[in-house]
């Protein structure tokens, strides 16, 4: 097998029908659009309560919504968290590293029912209030985990592309960012699983994701509707959790290759 091909390949003798992505995908699937068959399974375990199945939006579009809301803060935090990362590890940005950590840890720390509780008299009900606390609740691993890979690239990288004649610029895109990737992509895999949970609170302050038939059930003490909720969101965190760590394997075998 060429190193090309070593690299792209998921591993080496790879089998789809052995692999636990496939399965735990195609049984997330499964889960979503098979939900509505379990009705008289949750009629039975739960016969006190008039409607155990939670039927005000269908789960496939709750998934949708939650993947839509949690992929556009993921992003916001991407930019934000690798920007600050970079700066902070140029000569320009090191007096600066203290102050990001600290905020970007204070990030992490406040609670995002509390940033929701602000955010909403400021843009109001739905999914901005929620975009803003999961974007700052998902900053600190992707800035911590680049700075660390960074900080990991060898000496002689950064040498010998700089006898190559390459500008500070070109290093970093050329030599050192990809050498750091599997570190910064290990960041955001957790940030993702972070928000992921997370993102389920957003359905207190109206928007809409999965986190709104536990609400639901919360509020109306029924135990189907957050079970049925929290299935769902558990599996998308475990199957969003494996495919980035796919993704990093990828990246330290191409960085190995």
């Amino acid at each position: 097998m060429s190193v090309a091909a070593a690299a792209t390949s998921p591993r080496p003798g790879w089998r789809p029908w052995r692999d636990p992505l496939l399965w735990l995908a195609a049984g997330f699937a499964a889960l979503v659009f098979g939900l509505p068959l379990s009705r008289p399974l949750f009629a039975a375990w739960f016969p006190q309560l008039e409607r155990p199945f939670y039927e005000a939006d269908s789960f496939p579009a709750l998934v949708l919504a939650h993947v839509l809301l949690v992929g556009a803060s993921s992003l916001i935090a991407l930019v934000i968290g690798m920007a600050a990362g970079i700066f902070v590890t140029r000569r320009s940005g090191a007096e600066f590293r203290g102050l990001v950590e600290t905020v970007t840890a204070m990030g992490q720390t406040f609670p995002p029912v509390a940033v929701l509780a602000i955010a909403v008299p400021l843009l109001g009900f739905g999914a901005w209030p929620a975009l803003i606390a999961l974007s700052l609740y998902g900053l600190l691993p992707i800035v911590e985990n680049t700075i660390a890979g960074l900080e990991q690239v060898p000496p002689a990288a950064r040498d010998a592309a700089e006898g190559m004649g390459m500008g500070p610029t070109r290093r970093l895109w050329s030599v050192e960012l990809p050498l750091a990737a599997p570190v910064i992509m290990a960041g955001i895999r957790t940030s993702v699983a972070i928000n992921i949970g997370t993102a389920a609170i957003a359905s207190t302050v109206g928007a809409r994701t999965l986190g709104t038939p536990i609400i639901v059930g919360l509020n109306g003490n029924n135990l189907a509707y957050v079970i049925q909720g929290a299935l769902v969101v558990g599996t998308l965190a475990v199957l969003a959790d494996l495919a980035l760590g796919r993704v990093t394997e990828l990246l330290q075998r191409w960085k190995r290759a």
